[in-house]
C-alpha cells in the first residue's frame, strides 16, 4: 500500500473514530517491531531456496544448458 493511501485512510479513521486512530498510531511501531523476526525468517528462507535452486541446476549449466529461453549461438 502506498504511503499516501495509508495517510488518507488514517485521516478517514481519525474523522470517523479518533480514539481508534490514535491507538493505531501508537501501536504501529510495536506491530512493526513484532513483524521484524518474521521478515528476517522470510528473507533467510528465500535466500536458502535460491541457493538450493542454483546448486541443483549447476550440473545442467556446466553441461551447456543455459537459462530457459536463452538462444544458443
Amino acid at each position: 500500500m502506498s504511503t499516501f493511501a495509508a495517510v488518507l485512510l488514517w485521516c478517514l479513521l481519525l474523522v470517523v473514530c479518533w480514539p481508534l486512530a490514535l491507538l493505531a498510531l501508537v501501536l504501529w511501531p510495536l506491530a512493526w517491531l513484532l513483524s521484524l523476526p518474521f521478515r528476517l525468517v522470510g528473507i533467510t528462507f528465500g535466500a536458502l531456496f535460491a541457493f538450493l535452486h542454483a546448486l541443483l541446476m549447476l550440473p545442467a549449466r556446466l553441461l551447456g544448458g543455459g537459462p530457459r529461453g536463452a538462444a544458443t549461438a
